[in-house]
């Protein structure tokens, strides 16, 4: 739970199959198509992070759908980062910060002891690209069949037991 100055940010487990939820991994599934070549896209449909292997959380403001995140089980100790998003309304409260804190936090407590992401290399994914720096991580090699892509940047944090 994270405080900010319009409320609380509540996170916990959720499915992606939730009308809200729905139309927020719609509206981010849009726009990685509408600024990556499709087979540049990696995010998953709602179907897929309902599947096995994947943990889910959203972050709310009461029952107001503020962004969400999951983290797909790759090999053991090594996860992946999948579908953060922040709905448009809850851009600039921290909420971003908040889900990427818990998802670490998560990790740890799983026994990962590395996390990785894939994001886009446009101007368009800046912001993210630096919140995964402003938490320690770095660019890495493409990992878990992913290819070298120039539309894509691919990253990792060694964890620490924390």
């Amino acid at each position: 739970m994270a405080g900010t100055p319009e409320g609380t940010i509540l996170i916990g487990r959720d499915t992606p199959e939730r009308p809200d939820v729905l139309q927020l991994l719609d509206e981010h599934l849009a726009d990685m198509y509408a600024t990556s070549p499709p087979e540049s896209v990696h995010a998953l449909d709602p179907a897929a992070l309902a599947g096995p292997g994947i943990s889910f959380w959203t972050a709310r403001d009461d029952t107001r759908l503020l962004g969400c995140a999951a983290l797909k089980h790759l090999a053991p100790g090594d996860a992946e980062i999948k579908s953060m998003r922040t709905a448009a309304a809850a851009r600039g409260r921290g909420v971003a910060s908040a889900l990427l804190r818990h998802l670490l936090a998560e990790a740890r407590h799983s026994g990962c002891r590395r996390l990785f992401l894939e994001t886009g290399s446009q101007e368009f994914f800046a912001p993210a690209r630096r919140l995964y720096e402003r938490h320690g991580f770095v660019e890495c090699p493409p990992f878990a069949g992913y290819q070298p892509d120039p539309n894509s940047v691919f990253m990792i944090l060694e964890l620490d037991a924390g």
